[in-house]
């Protein structure tokens, strides 16, 4: 089976789970950014950082960019874990590899312009994270911090939905989060029959208005 073939059929294996493992493939219509345009220097980045402070009502820059890193993590890294735990081809989620726009009605959408095989989520990821935090200020630790809220989510989903045991979902996990910055990012937790994950940073939703604390949040409730 060649790599198109390979990363189209995990894909599809993927996409029944919930709708944030489905990762469709091809140029788009309309007005989308190639995924280089977060990494070049453009206003790409920046100006969509502007709109969902808009849209949440906050001028922190900071969690505007968390808010944004989170949705593009969570699009990206579900589809992806779910390549590793099924044993499938893993996609290329590298920004050379991605279109991508974000509408304040819609959210952040993302897409893969070819359907090629990739490397590990820390390569991938490595270039977003660092422009985020060029633009923004944000810490690097709690962008992988939501990358890990992202992955761990992803696994959670798997176990609960059957698609994968428990035990399957956390052992891949432990394989996943030994990698470079992952290996801080957050612990899984002992719970019975359960993928439980307390992340060692703060997305800082909580500072929103109206907003809170996440389940995997390493502050107290609020």
């Amino acid at each position: 089976m060649s790599d198109y073939a390979a990363v189209l059929a995990t894909l599809r294996q993927a996409r029944g789970i919930s709708p944030f493992f489905v990762l469709d493939v091809g140029r788009p219509d309309g007005t989308w950014h190639h995924g280089t345009a977060l990494t070049d220097g453009s206003r790409a980045l920046p100006d969509t950082l502007d709109e969902i402070g808009a849209r949440y009502r906050t001028t922190e820059r900071r969690v505007a960019a968390s808010l944004f890193f989170l949705s593009y993590t969570a699009r990206l890294l579900c589809p992806t874990v779910a390549a590793h735990v099924l044993d499938g081809a893993v996609p290329d989620v590298r920004p050379e590899n991605l279109w991508w726009r974000y509408d304040p009605e819609q959210g952040l959408r993302v897409r893969l312009d070819e359907p090629l095989a990739g490397p590990g989520v820390v390569e991938a990821m490595t270039p977003v994270v660092d422009a985020v935090r060029r633009e923004s200020g944000v810490a690097v630790g709690l962008l992988w911090g939501n990358a890990a809220s992202s992955m761990a989510g992803g696994l959670r989903t798997m176990a609960r939905t059957g698609t994968a045991s428990a035990r399957e979902c956390l052992e891949k996990g432990a394989e996943l989060f030994a990698d470079g910055p992952l290996r801080r990012a957050g612990q899984f937790l002992d719970f019975p029959d359960e993928v439980a994950f307390l992340r060692s940073s703060c997305c800082l939703y909580y500072r929103l208005d109206g907003g809170g604390t996440c389940g995997d949040c390493p502050l107290s409730p609020r």
